[in-house]
């Protein structure tokens, strides 16, 4: 299904990493791209920019129908490119395609609409070379449009820790730690997917780090994407994370403390930026609520598969959604 574009030798021997230093790990970009083209082109751009040249340049476009394919054949021909045959399958897979394609030591997980510093590889490359071998993903600080000065300031946001999670927009992993944890899991479809992958890893011994030094512009707006699409799938993927991940109490203090009036956390730094705005969507959405109700229906439909893949999350970095 991939495919090496035609005429593009002298491009891979530009912008392609043609002779690794020694023991400079190899680095592989993988970009799912859907009806972006613009944005394609930005990050595409970006990637080539890079002071430390990528090894390897994966798109996975999901058939979009706004010229994406034609403009990546035409104007970046060092790119590894696969074009899925109809645009209805979900981030997760099409991301594990991408991840399958690599050959590198480290993967950069990358959504279409970022656009990365020129430094990024560089930073991220000698940030894991300072970072303790159980380090086995790390993650970019993102800017996004929106994002409010009470989350850009806080001091959370901006401190180097380890986190129980990671941005799906801009984070480089080793490619062995996701390849071992199964990559995502594609029944989650799109939302939700990086957090249950972090569960895995956690589990495995390894860390997730913020690495606020190295900021990443990310085009999607900050906080939860509006929209009944979106709102489905954030409420019973949320469900599947619990189910798959997290200790029956916890889970029972969650969702209680959800529903409680004194629950309700204000210009909090959680890092499930995603969720942010959640019950502002609910309200916003026509028939959000009843959106809520199919969610978690399909959700406890899904148990079975949950409790056959369950395996608690027991790591010291571990925290629920809204910690």
């Amino acid at each position: 299904m991939s495919e090496l574009l035609s005429g593009g030798e002298d491009a891979r021997l530009k912008y392609l990493n043609q002779s690794p230093e020694a023991g400079r790990p190899t680095v592989a970009a993988v970009m799912t791209s859907f009806n972006k083209c613009e944005d394609v082109r930005k990050n595409l751009d970006s990637q080539r920019a890079q002071t430390i040249k990528f090894d390897q340049i994966i798109v996975v476009d999901n058939a979009s129908s706004d010229g994406t394919q034609k403009m990546i054949r035409q104007d970046y021909p060092e790119v590894t490119f696969v074009e899925m045959p109809h645009p209805a399958y979900g981030a997760c897979e099409t991301f594990n395609i991408g991840f399958s394609t690599a050959g590198a030591d480290f993967v950069a997980i990358l959504d279409d609409d970022i656009i990365l510093p020129t430094d990024w590889v560089e930073k991220m490359l000698a940030k894991f070379e300072s970072e303790p071998e159980t380090t086995g993903l790390i993650s970019s600080k993102v800017v996004e449009p929106n994002m409010p000065d009470w989350y850009l300031q806080h001091p959370g946001v901006n401190q180097e820790r380890y986190m129980a999670t990671f941005r799906g927009c801009a984070t480089l992993a080793k490619h062995s730690v996701i390849r071992d944890a199964g990559y995502y899991d594609v029944r989650f479809f799109i939302y939700g997917n990086e957090r249950d992958l972090s569960c895995r890893v956690l589990n495995s011994g390894f860390r997730i780090l913020q690495f606020p030094s190295c900021v990443v512009q990310h085009g999607t707006p900050f906080g939860m994407k509006k929209g009944a699409r979106s709102l489905y799938y954030h409420v019973r993927n949320l469900w599947l994370y619990l189910f798959k991940n997290v200790a029956w109490t916890e889970v029972f203090g969650f969702v209680m403390g959800q529903i409680s009036p004194f629950g309700k956390k204000k210009d909090t730094e959680t890092d499930a930026v995603g969720t942010i705005g959640f019950f502002e969507t609910v309200r916003q959405t026509k028939g959000g609520f009843w959106v809520c109700i199919k969610a978690t229906i399909n959700a406890f439909l899904n148990l079975p598969y949950c409790l056959k893949h369950r395996k608690v999350c027991q790591h010291e970095d571990f925290r629920l959604p809204t910690e």
